[in-house]
């Protein structure tokens, strides 16, 4: 087996024993202060990771705050919509509102139709299921989720000097 070029060199006399003791010392010593250099890098490495991961926790808890949130609202505005809901008559008229982008039609009877009309009643949407309520509970979830109405008209105030009051024009013209 072939030596290494220090016994080789030791060996031949080239080089004291003491010269090569403190060669051997040096080495290690370099060796050691590399590591010190690189652990210091990886501590900075792992703190910098610890951070990055501390923010990705934060985040994802922010995130399941909000989604937690926002089903404790979505269970509010149901429970007010089914409680208070307003029986749809069966009737011959038809009424067409729109639901996100996308016409709906309900059967209901005129005397319904009188009250979305003038505000009395609104059209809630959630989870593709419709109610009819009260104005005041509209606005109560009005409060919490806009998006969920689908139909509230504003109640209108009659002015007194109004010339034209006699000649009202009808929201619903029936063709």
């Amino acid at each position: 087996m072939s030596l290494s070029l220090r016994d080789q060199l030791l060996k031949a006399g080239a080089v004291s024993k003491k010269q090569h003791q403190q060669a051997r010392t040096q080495k290690k010593k370099d060796r050691k202060a590399g590591k010190e250099d690189d652990s210091a890098a990886n501590k900075a490495a792992a703190q910098k990771a610890r951070e990055e991961q501390a923010a990705r926790d934060r985040e994802l808890n922010r995130q399941r705050e909000e989604e937690r949130t926002r089903k404790a609202i979505q269970a509010q505005i149901r429970q007010l919509a089914s409680d208070h809901q307003v029986a749809k008559e069966e009737g011959e008229t038809a009424y067409r509102f729109n639901d996100r982008g996308t016409i709906k039609k309900w059967y209901i009877s005129d005397k319904q139709l009188d009250r979305i009309a003038n505000g009395q009643l609104a059209v809630i949407g959630l989870d593709d299921q419709y109610y009819l309520v009260p104005y005041r509970i509209a606005e109560k979830i009005a409060e919490r989720d806009e998006a969920a109405i689908l139909v509230l008209n504003t109640r209108k105030e009659v002015d007194e000097d109004d010339p034209y009051a006699d000649y009202q024009i009808p929201d619903d013209l029936m063709w």
